[in-house]
């Protein structure tokens, strides 16, 4: 049984690896009862005929100690028959499905072919992988991340897996975002008396956050549950540790520094968590209206993952 290092909620905002990491550290100091994760699903797509949805997979093996941490996604002691059996019929096989990760995908497929929602199905697989935290898809409409590049628009798997990231992005929008709708677990989430705080996870503001604080009624949601928001930023020493945040940012001519990332969250933030690495920038943060702290943020193990939820917690508990 969790002993909750401190009192209260929290909803904590998050993409797949990077943010995944940071939520398996808050599970360690939260009960269950305490912690809603509200997830990226523009990610989402249908491959080999079954819907994908990368970060609540990602979200959900590493709240079931069942993640690889070598590879940085997908499951532990994975196998490949099926991929390499697919790869013989068709060698333009891009995207990796392990054959253990394909029964997440069969799984999720059949009870949304069955008219399940993807609220439900994730609640399914959380609960039968061994997680006990509560994981909400961030909406249950179809919300698709296009990648406009230097050799043109790119779904978000082509352009992170097919393409390893390689072109040059010029521009990012989410189709479908205008119709949908924040999931209403989430809002309740946010609406809840006992709520403490919101945190913003250590994933890419661009791909992972942005289409979260896109739907409609989010930024209103947060604004009106009147509690500290603190992110914690993506980019330590300059560099993504994970993904093309950095490489995006100088791209769309965003200086690739942990400043820039607060300063991108805008008035939306009340903290900011950088590395320690970067505690010179911590006075230009604060300059914003912003409190900043230090910590080491690169998370190794679950050591490192707890550390850092506990200072997220910790300046949440300072500012409120």
């Amino acid at each position: 049984m969790v002993k909750p290092l401190v009192s209260g909620k929290f909803v904590a905002l998050s993409g797949g690896v990077g943010g995944a990491k940071l939520v398996r550290g808050l599970a360690d100091c939260l009960a269950p009862s305490q912690l809603t994760v509200v997830a990226n699903t523009a990610d989402d797509f249908d491959y080999w005929g079954l819907r994908i949805c990368p970060d609540l997979d990602s979200i959900t093996y590493a709240l079931a100690d069942l993640n690889d941490e070598q590879r940085g996604w997908g499951l532990r002691d994975e196998s490949w028959v099926t991929l390499e059996a697919m790869r013989r019929l068709d060698d333009q096989q891009w995207f990796q499905l392990g054959d253990r990760d394909l029964a997440s995908h069969l799984f999720r497929t059949q009870a949304l072919r069955a008219g399940q929602s993807l609220t439900a199905v994730t609640r399914q697989l959380a609960q039968r992988l061994g997680s006990a935290t509560r994981l909400l898809p961030m909406t249950e409409q179809h919300v698709a991340t296009r990648v406009f590049t230097d050799i043109g628009e790119l779904e978000f798997q082509q352009y992170f897996v097919r393409e390893q990231c390689r072109p040059a992005v010029e521009r990012v929008e989410f189709a479908g975002i205008d119709q949908a709708e924040l999931n209403p677990e989430a809002i309740a989430a946010l609406a809840d008396p006992a709520l403490r705080g919101i945190i913003i996870c250590p994933s890419n503001p661009f791909l992972s956050i942005d289409p979260i604080l896109s739907l409609r009624g989010c930024r209103e949601a947060i604004a009106e549950a009147g509690v500290p928001v603190v992110a914690v930023s993506p980019i330590i020493s300059g560099r993504a540790v994970k993904g093309p945040a950095a490489k995006m940012m100088r791209e769309l001519n965003i200086p690739s520094r942990a400043a820039a990332v607060a300063s991108y969250y805008g008035e939306l933030l009340d903290g900011f968590i950088i590395d320690e690495h970067d505690n010179e920038q911590c006075s230009e943060i604060v300059r914003m209206g912003v409190e900043c702290r230090a910590a080491q943020s690169m998370m190794s193990d679950l050591n490192t993952k707890v550390q850092l939820a506990a200072a997220t917690l910790s300046l949440i508990e300072e500012l409120a």
